[in-house]
């Protein structure tokens, strides 16, 4: 069985609140669909976070179907199996699957229930087809099994294991078995994941039960495979079954994203034996560049301005983010410095806004630093307290205890709120019912 292996597409993403990446996209894509051409893989596995916001724009689902129709028609008998990630909505990528079964492609988007038992859809526990909601999770090839899980919030061991065991069943053969997974492993190199460091929540790799032969993992950007850190950026390696890995992001989604970024390659000759792994290396249209390049800091505005004029001007083109001493004394106008003079190059040199300071501890480099949020991140902030701790630093005298107090008292409130309107409905039913 042959898959090629990649997650974290982010399509839609606007970077630094200003830049649209829909080229970088297209550059990715081009190269993607060559390789599917060269590999010829039975399978392209997305493991989620296809979309950078939960309701992209329709030009951002449009992209989306061209460039997904395309690799379709370019390799007609490669399945394409894709799974929504903690930045999709999983009912609106379930809501396509039957339609894109038509171009042999699978889109899985809504998770099996905590409970093995429970069904998915609301489907009566004395229906015939009960038993059967495991094969909504599973995908059978000629060269193997996908067991496509999206993204799950809480560990389902019970669940998955259930569809796992199906498979087991019907897998007489031998044949390999795929697990696609969207979730932050223990012992995962969560490098470029810094604002979540200590609040990301992690699962151990034995969540995914047993019986698959590679785990195709998305959601940390960085590509690895779990337990094999020293040698996870080898271009090609051969481990024993079985194996988890992250392919990796398409792009890289930030300037803290200072490592090459890849398509995985995977080669499984049968059920438990050898698992060969090949990196392809993903041609980014823009790099990201912090300055000074030799690791020093600049101590003024004027001296960061004159050398990124200088290094702008080679005709190359990415993100640029500068270092300064802590001293350096920067004008308030110093971003609209940075964004006029970088005006001629039409996009093509674009500014991070987050800057780096040196000479400073940590809790005063936060402070120095000036919070800029990225539009999916805020999404994710589904709790107000998120935000407010993460700017707290800004408004001295808050007491953060009774802004938190007061947050769960209102909490409380709506809850007993929509108790009484549910108690009220039924019994509203109750009485036009009798």
């Amino acid at each position: 069985m042959k898959i090629l292996h990649t997650a974290d597409l982010h399509l839609g993403q606007v970077i630094y609140q200003n830049y649209d990446r829909s080229d970088e996209h297209r550059h990715f894509f081009r190269q993607l669909e060559q390789w599917c051409l060269e590999e010829q893989p039975d399978a392209l596995l997305v493991s989620g976070d296809v979309f950078d916001i939960q309701q992209p724009s329709a030009t951002v689902k449009k992209a989306f179907t061209d460039y997904f129709v395309r690799l379709h028609h370019a390799c007609p008998q490669m399945a394409i199996v894709i799974t929504a990630g903690n930045h999709d909505s999983a009912s609106r990528i379930q809501a396509d699957n039957a339609v894109w079964q038509l171009a042999n492609a699978h889109l899985i988007g809504t998770p099996p229930a905590f409970n093995c038992h429970e069904c998915p859809d609301g489907i009566p526990a004395d229906a015939p087809t009960r038993s059967l909601w495991q094969y909504q999770y599973i995908i059978k090839l000629e060269s193997g099994y996908i067991v496509a899980l999206p993204y799950m919030t809480g560990e389902r061991r019970q669940a998955i294991q259930s569809v796992l065991d199906k498979v087991a069943e019907d897998n007489a053969l031998g044949l390999p078995v795929v697990v696609m997974g969207h979730q932050a492993v223990t012992g995962a190199d969560m490098t470029g994941h810094d604002y979540e460091i200590g609040k990301l929540r992690t699962q151990d790799v034995g969540s995914f039960g047993t019986g698959f032969d590679y785990l195709a993992l998305g959601h940390i950007h960085k590509p690895q495979t779990i337990d094999h850190q020293a040698d996870c950026m080898e271009e090609a390696i051969v481990y024993h079954a079985p194996v988890a890995r992250y392919s990796g992001s398409a792009l890289h989604v930030s300037c803290d994203e200072a490592y090459p970024h890849t398509v995985s390659v995977v080669e499984i000759a049968g059920h438990g034996g050898d698992v060969s792994i090949r990196q392809l290396r993903i041609d980014e249209l823009r790099h990201f560049y912090v300055l000074p390049l030799d690791g020093s800091s600049f101590s003024s505005a004027e001296e960061a301005i004159e050398a990124m004029n200088q290094f702008v001007g080679h005709g190359e083109r990415g993100y640029i983010r500068f270092r300064f001493d802590y001293r350096a004394n920067l004008p308030s106008n110093f971003n609209q410095m940075v964004y006029d003079a970088l005006q001629p190059y039409h996009d093509e040199w674009r500014y991070n806004p987050k800057m780096l300071w040196t000479g400073l501890a940590g809790s005063q480099n936060r402070e120095k630093e000036k919070l800029v949020f990225e539009v999916a991140e805020l999404q994710q902030m589904t709790d107000p307290m998120q935000f407010i701790e993460r700017t707290k630093d800004q408004y001295p005298g808050l007491d953060i205890n009774d802004v938190r107090q007061a947050f769960e008292e209102v909490k409380a409130e709506m809850l007993l709120l929509s108790e009484e309107k549910e108690a009220k409905a039924r019994q509203n039913k109750k009485t036009t019912e009798s």
